[in-house]
């Protein structure tokens, strides 16, 4: 059926934000003395995400792991910064551009900031690319994977890549020229290109051209015994095919970042699916804000570049070739087991594997048992949710199936899950939320794929991203079953199986009733008129989730000055949030112990005499994406767990959808303690920041997630 967006009314919808600014914090001056007067006690959220790529670049520097996924962590490197630009550099530059200039929480001015980013951006990148070239390049080569420039070809395999070009190459190539009548090519964000220099030998008169590196092919060309040559390089070493009768002067590789945000208007669903496809066209062709270009130049093909792109000279990034190192998630994929980290295969649920039986274990049952609180990966995803969803659909006593749905591969069992349910007869509801940022397109194709097959689909709430991750399944379990039951599951990552293999997260398999009447409610609100703000067992923003924690952080504080025992311990992707931090600071300075895991952005400034000395904050990567949210609290010797999707930032508290849940059982509290004890423990292996923003490596040895590994071996039987 077709979708319908309900709009919210106009006293309800959040602020109109088209360049992406925080709104300014206006602090209880009253209750917040005694930290205000540390007027730096904010770092700046965009520095501190630069430190968390280095941290990134770091493991590929590391040693100690294998080299293949060092090589992979060089790749990561590469995407990361290409949507840091994409993203936080140009919504600076834009808010600049439009008199939007206000001062950051950290005290910085957007130009400040954007200078500090060139900077640090700049070291970043050339130290990247040393790391390529001076380790990885010559470790690979040790191994037996040799990354060759065209130069380093024998006879033979230039004879090969010559055929390569002839056959598959060539006839994809369009040189585009430039002249009077032929105007500057427009250059699409990330694409590597060739600056050719020509000249005609009649004339004497040289010409421009650009030549596109096709991305379809393989970034790095398999010449075989596992050797490879960029791409690039076989194309320029045959540009007289492309250019007869002309001499080929200067070649030079180049690469041009855009502004890929999106804007979007929403009124209803079909307009908003509209606008999204047609400003995803114009998303390749925003403005630039990064030319990168090979050291090697020249001063003329790279001013007429910078001229004709528009970027200035802080914009320009001058590095050692080969550009554009994602290709290397190529190289990482080689079949060269030794060289990568062991073999992992996530394991089912104790709860949820079979005994002495082949069939799988129904989940219904399971659940109505006992609590399910998941970790993925060492949970199986596919074992748990993927099959709870499967079950649902297949199962005559399910009357219906309600699900939020942010990002989810194209192929994914659950989406085939639920159409098998809607043809079966199930009222199905989807809440899709199909601006989740670089995934619209696909969201865009199975949105529409739910829509034909009978299911009902909606997208969510005007002016809030759905980012919630709920799923609900009422079924029938007739009188001497007790009814009508909610099964729920609330988790802290997306309904994603690929996804689900490479990043943590935790969820919750349940038929708590409080909980099932929450999620029973808040589905209402997304799908209909409803607007419930008031939850029993959850916390949901934009109401109730900022407040919620805050109001929780002053419990913790009044324990301990009632001398009960508190504790305040917080996992997340980012702590951002200004509230939320000074919170923590009145925590601190109560003597509450604080102990923040964060992955990715750290606003929060630890260590500080007077304000935070009792705050310890650390982040750990790895081979797995650390990206649950956990909220800890001693509460007195009564302790409180909360997970949920939201991070302690403004997008996710004030313009999301956001759910946390309040663990219902003891036995689910102490695993999360559990877990929170190893990633704090002096001997686990972190970056530790200081208080003055600078990240440091600990000498731990224990390797949280190798941990977790082995413990799932130990425990639990293959899924």
């Amino acid at each position: 059926m077709s979708a319908e967006i309900v709009p919210a009314p106009s006293s309800e919808a959040p602020p109109e934000e088209p360049f992406d600014v925080e709104p300014p914090y206006v602090p209880d001056h009253e209750a917040l003395a005694a930290v205000e007067k540390y007027d730096d006690r904010f770092l700046d959220r965009e520095l501190s995400w630069l430190h968390f790529n280095q941290r990134v670049l770091e493991l590929a520097e590391d040693r100690e792991l294998p080299l293949l996924e060092r090589a992979r962590f060089l790749a990561i490197f590469t995407s990361n910064l290409d949507e840091f630009f994409m993203v936080r550099v140009a919504g600076l530059k834009r808010r600049i551009a439009a008199g939007l200039a206000v001062r950051a929480a950290s005290g910085l001015m957007p130009l400040e900031v954007l200078e500090a980013i060139w900077t640090t951006t700049r070291e970043l990148s050339e130290r990247h690319a040393r790391v390529f070239r001076d380790e990885i390049v010559p470790e690979l080569s040790e191994n037996g994977i040799q990354l060759v420039r065209w130069d380093d070809l024998d006879r033979e395999e230039q004879k090969s890549c010559k055929r390569l070009f002839k056959d598959r190459v060539f006839p994809v190539l369009t040189p585009l020229a430039v002249d009077p009548a032929h105007p500057f090519p427009y250059i699409s964000g990330l694409s590597l290109n060739l600056a050719v220099l020509i000249r005609n030998p009649k004339t004497a008169k040289e010409h421009f051209a650009r030549v596109k590196v096709p991305p379809i092919f393989a970034r790095f060309v398999p010449l075989g015994n596992q050797r490879f040559v960029p791409l690039e390089d076989v194309i320029r070493e045959h540009l007289k095919r492309l250019f007869p009768g002309m001499e080929v002067l200067e070649v030079h590789t180049f690469r041009v970042t855009r502004n890929e945000d999106l804007e979007v208007e929403e009124d209803d669903a079909e307009n908003l699916l509209a606008a999204l496809e047609k400003e995803l066209l114009r998303r390749r062709f925003g403005p630039p804000v990064r030319l990168e270009v090979e050291e090697s130049i020249s001063t003329s093909v790279l001013d007429l570049l910078k001229e004709e792109l528009g970027v200035s000279d802080e914009e320009v990034f001058r590095l050692p070739g080969p550009l554009d190192l994602r290709g290397l998630h190529g190289i990482a994929d080689i079949s060269r087991e030794e060289l990568k980290y062991p073999a992992f295969v996530p394991t089912t649920h104790h709860r949820l594997a079979e005994v002495e039986s082949a069939a799988p274990v129904d989940i219904f049952k399971a659940t109505r048992r006992n609590d399910v609180l998941l970790h993925h990966p060492y949970d199986s995803f596919a074992t748990s949710v993927q099959r709870f969803i499967e079950q649902a659909a297949a199962d005559p006593h399910v009357l219906a199936i309600k699900q939020t749905l942010y990002r989810t591969s194209g192929d994914s069992p659950i989406i085939d899950a639920l159409i098998d349910a809607a043809e079966a007869g199930k009222q199905v509801l989807v809440i899709v939320e199909i601006k989740a940022r670089f995934d619209e397109q696909a969201n865009i194709r199975w949105a529409r794929k739910l829509e034909q097959a009978g299911c009902h689909v909606v997208y969510g709430l005007v002016g809030l991203k759905t980012h919630c991750k709920l799923a609900m399944v009422v079924r029938d379990e007739g009188h001497r079953g007790g009814g009508i039951r909610r099964y729920t599951h609330i988790g802290t990552g997306n309904y994603n199986p690929k996804t689900s293999r490479m990043y943590e997260d935790l969820g919750l398999l349940t038929t708590n009733e409080a909980i099932g009447e929450d999620v029973a409610h808040l589905f209402n609100n997304l799908s209909g008129w409803s607007r419930n703000a008031s939850y029993d067992e959850l916390l949901v923003a934009p109401d109730s989730v900022r407040t919620g924690l805050v109001d929780q952080i002053h419990r913790e504080i009044d324990h301990h000055r009632n001398g009960r025992s508190a504790r305040i311990r917080l996992k997340a992707n980012s702590v951002v949030d200004e509230a939320v931090i000074d919170a923590l600071y009145l925590a601190s300075q109560a003597g509450v112990p604080v102990q923040l895991l964060v992955r990715g952005i750290c606003a929060l400034r630890p260590g500080v005499p007077g304000l935070s000395e009792t705050i310890e904050v650390r982040s750990i990567l790895g081979r797995f994406l650390e990206h649950s949210r956990v909220f800890s609290f001693e509460n007195g010797g009564e302790p409180v767990v909360w997970i949920g999707s939201a991070d302690m930032m403004h997008r996710n508290l004030d313009r999301r959808v956001e759910v946390l849940v309040r663990l219902p059982r003891a036995e689910s509290v102490a695993e999360v303690g559990a877990l929170l004890d190893l990633a704090f423990s002096p001997d686990t292996s972190a970056w530790e920041l200081d208080s003055a923003g600078e990240w440091h490596r600990n000498a731990g040895t224990v390797h949280l997630q190798e941990s977790l590994i082995e413990q799932q071996r130990r425990r639990r039987p293959s899924a």
